[in-house]
């Protein structure tokens, strides 16, 4: 009977969260989707994996040996088509990631199926499933069906769904995979990190973000300086990461991170473009500060300050000594 087949994701011999955080919106619709949950691993030791994803739910755990360890896109590709063939899901998930989005769309492709992206919501309505995702900027959201299609490929949103917190009782099964196709003519050569950083714009319940009104690098401690004091994560806009005064953690927006967790947001010199708004721009509570009175992030603040920044800066910084 059709059901779900999650891609999972892994870093460094490490399950990620989105992997989980798609198996607890799996189990959200198991019942009114119909069919078991079925999670595909994809590793050089896929074995060492299983023990982290065998979650409420998950009926099956699939395990595919591959030649390394590290995402290559054609071979998950190739893997989740396989897969897909096999145990023909109404429905396969992959995170809205950037290894997820390196190989989503083209598996829907080649299947044929239904696709969407950036997906933050799942429900099924008469059977069918319908999915819910961010439109126009971010500005509304869109609910999408996918009339006659058999298969649907979903991208999921991360730190938007629930992790299930009981251990389930998964089959674990390892499945074979010819990749000699997709690896005749190219080969992943390794991984580079990125710089290390222990900064979680998802997972921040309070962020205080920076942009160009702060004028130049050397502003930058001070207002690190009061996110610290005051108990906030530091974040920024794309303009400071683009000019390299801050790693790309810490940028909140359409290419950066959405602040999925964030109660209460401190915009201090963010003019409020529509890729930052796309970050933000749900906080249930946002304060902004800003010289331009037509800046577009007081239409989306909660509390708006029309001032010299580096006066309220300072007012603040003798609030929180």
């Amino acid at each position: 009977m059709p059901g779900t087949l999650i891609i999972g994701d892994h870093l460094n011999g490490s399950v990620r969260d989105i992997t989980k955080e798609m198996i607890g919106a799996a189990l959200s619709i198991k019942d009114r989707l119909g069919g078991p949950m079925i999670v595909a691993l994809m590793s050089e030791n896929p074995g060492a994996l299983t023990g982290a994803v065998n979650l409420q739910g998950v009926d099956q755990i699939v395990t595919v040996k591959t030649a390394g360890d590290h995402f290559d896109p054609h071979v998950y590709e190739e893997a989740a088509l396989k897969l897909g063939e096999r145990f023909q899901p109404k429905v396969i998930l992959c995170g809205h990631t950037v290894n997820g989005m390196g190989c989503a769309a083209a598996v829907a492709a080649r299947l044929g199926a239904g696709f969407a992206s950036d997906v933050l919501g799942l429900d099924v309505e008469n059977g069918e499933l319908v999915a819910t995702r961010g439109a126009y900027g971010n500005k509304v959201n869109l609910e999408v069906s996918f009339t006659g299609r058999d298969i649907v490929v979903l991208a999921l949103r991360g730190a938007t769904f629930p992790v299930p917190t009981a251990v389930g009782n998964a089959q674990i099964t390892g499945v074979d995979v010819d990749f000699s196709a997709v690896t005749a003519n190219m080969q992943h050569k390794g991984y580079v990190e990125a710089p290390p950083s222990n900064i979680d714009i998802a997972k921040a319940e309070y962020i205080l973000s920076v942009g160009r009104g702060i004028q130049e690098k050397n502003n930058l401690p001070r207002f690190e300086q009061l996110a610290e004091r005051m108990g906030f994560t530091f974040g920024c806009s794309r303009p400071i990461v683009d000019a390299g005064w801050l790693p790309k953690p810490h940028q909140v927006g359409q290419s950066g991170r959405v602040a999925s967790s964030c109660k209460l947001y401190i915009a201090i010199g963010i003019s409020g473009a529509v890729q930052h708004l796309f970050g933000m721009k749900h906080v249930d509570t946002i304060i902004a500060v800003n010289s331009d009175p037509e800046a577009p992030i007081f239409n989306v603040a909660t509390y708006g300050a029309c001032m010299d920044l580096f006066e309220l800066t300072k007012e603040l910084e003798a609030q929180f000594n």
